[in-house]
């Protein structure tokens, strides 16, 4: 992803919004923002994956650079890239609280919206 130096970044930036782009990856770096440093095993039970499925969404992780692990003996542990993906998710949560807000605002004001009679009512009215 950012291999190619001559890319804008623009579409650097889209790169890495495609390796956020995934409620289990969400959910991963949510775990992994809870601590400083998340064991494997702790991983697995903490999203339900299978192995296989919990390994290739670190490897997309790891690939957009938002992830580090080590390992320690037979032990693997995970941990945030940066901090600031920690940021990234709580300004996105307080994002999603604001359009979810809109959205309930909307639909109290068009439950107060008068009724629309049907057409055929409306044509029975007429005559």
């Amino acid at each position: 992803m950012f291999v190619d130096p001559t890319r804008p970044l623009y579409e650097v930036k889209a790169g890495l919004f495609k390796g956020l782009a995934h409620p289990i990856r969400i959910r991963i770096l949510e775990v992994l923002s809870s601590a400083a440093e998340v064991p494997v095993a702790s991983l697995l039970e903490q999203t339900s994956l299978e192995a296989s499925h919990l390994s290739q969404h670190l490897a997309v992780l790891r690939r957009n650079r938002l992830v580090e692990s080590e390992r320690r003996g037979s032990l693997v542990y995970y941990r945030l890239a940066y901090p600031e993906v920690a940021d990234l998710l709580r300004v996105a949560r307080v994002l999603l609280g604001e359009i979810l807000g809109t959205t309930e605002q909307q639909l109290v004001a068009q439950r107060e919206l008068p009724e629309i009679p049907r057409a055929d009512a409306w044509a029975e009215a007429r005559g």
